[in-house]
């Protein structure tokens, strides 16, 4: 028996068959998207229970239940379980922008307010959102403001939010706090940070490093790396905070994340920079490069102009922030210079030798990270024709 929701074709010439049935893809579409809004409501709901319960935002086991149960159900309809995967990724995450703001304290004091030095800048003020949101007294110091002695000793948390390249100073300035103050600090570099606070504050002091920028819309899935300092039982709190808004935690001492990140931010940073200094040089032609780009080259561009979008001073502090990564650095260009120059003596022999080593040393992720690409592939490749017409 034919659905009701499928149009009768057999007296139709096939124009009036098409636009039979794209009324018919039309009609279900609609429903899909009642559908994600009687979801949304429903997870709104969901957050204000998770609310009385003070559960967090992101529970990964959970979403990977529903996940995995929605597959196996797709495959049992002859569905791409990838497909629909990929639909409920997107749905869940919107999801979570509707129970942001529902998150639960993990202090018991909140009548004692959290001070964020530099509350004024973009992450600064992400941060003071977040407490305040969450049902925190929040107290915001910038540069021209006065840290008093009485605010210091009431605070049970000081976040240090300032440019890298003036954290350490900003730490040396702080009043005498309470004995029992998390100092932490949120910058991407962590061991003269975390030195200087624990050289200024006696007492509980963790290194925190958000591995995202102001813009994001809330933190699930969000990864902070945290590095110890000192009384870790009287910081758990504020790392569980963060866990309660959904992050994912990391723990690292600070000169094993700082050399991390000489990988992570300076060698990116840099090498993404000088790419596009190269490319403005050259006068390349953007709009010509999109025509013809396939989509990984336009995620790679993507990357590059997302660079530019930013602020300058942000990225020369991070960089030079880890100069010990400049001797790094330095061979890698040697190493460029070097393939160059075999490449132009007509030395293909050499560069598939490399290439052969360089897959060996990264093994099973060469493979891992091709199948992760994929699906940023195919997004950026849908991006493309967002705004062309059929």
């Amino acid at each position: 028996m034919a659905d009701e929701n499928t149009p009768n074709q057999s007296q139709q010439n096939p124009e009036q068959q098409l636009r039979a049935l794209r009324d018919a893809i039309d009609s279900v579409d609609t429903q899909l998207v009642d559908l994600i809004a009687q979801r949304a409501a429903i997870t709104a709901q969901v957050g204000a229970v998770k609310r009385e319960l003070k559960q967090p935002l992101y529970v990964p086991s959970r979403e990977q239940a529903l996940i995995q149960g929605r597959r196996d159900y797709a495959e049992a309809k002859g569905l791409s379980a990838d497909l629909i995967e990929d639909v409920l990724r997107r749905i869940i995450r919107e999801s979570y922008r509707t129970q942001t703001m529902q998150a639960t304290s993990t202090s018991k004091t909140l009548e004692r307010p959290v001070v964020i030095v530099g509350g004024a800048g973009r992450l600064g003020q992400l941060m003071g959102k977040l407490f305040a949101n969450t049902g925190y007294c929040v107290e915001v110091i910038d540069k021209h403001d006065s840290f008093t002695a009485e605010l210091a000793q009431k605070a049970q948390a000081v976040i240090v939010s300032v440019p890298v390249n003036q954290t350490v100073a900003a730490i040396n300035a702080l009043p005498k706090l309470a004995d029992d103050c998390v100092l932490a600090d949120v910058t991407s570099v962590k061991s003269a940070p975390l030195q200087a606070m624990l050289e200024q504050h006696q007492g509980p002091v963790v290194g925190l490093h958000p591995m995202f920028g102001p813009s994001v819309h809330n933190l699930a899935k969000q990864l902070v790396v945290v590095t110890p300092g000192r009384d870790d039982a009287q910081c758990q709190w504020i790392i569980e905070q963060f866990v309660n808004w959904g992050a994912h935690i990391e723990t690292l001492p600070a000169e094993d994340h700082d050399t991390a990140m000489g990988w992570v931010q300076a060698m990116r940073h840099l090498s993404t920079f000088s790419y596009g200094l190269h490319m403005a040089e050259e006068n390349a032609d953007i709009e010509a490069l999109l025509q013809v780009s396939s989509p990984i080259y336009r995620m790679e561009l993507m990357m590059v102009g997302r660079l530019f979008a930013q602020n300058a001073e942000l990225y020369a502090d991070i960089i030079m922030a880890n100069h010990q990564q400049f001797p790094t650095i330095a061979r890698y260009l040697e190493r460029f210079s070097e393939a160059l120059k075999e490449l132009q003596q007509g030395d293909k022999q050499r560069f598939i030798e490399q290439f052969e080593e360089v897959k060996r040393y990264f093994g099973q992720y060469a493979e891992q990270f091709l199948d992760e690409s994929e699906g940023m592939v195919q997004l950026a490749d849908d991006q493309r024709f967002r705004q062309q017409p059929d």
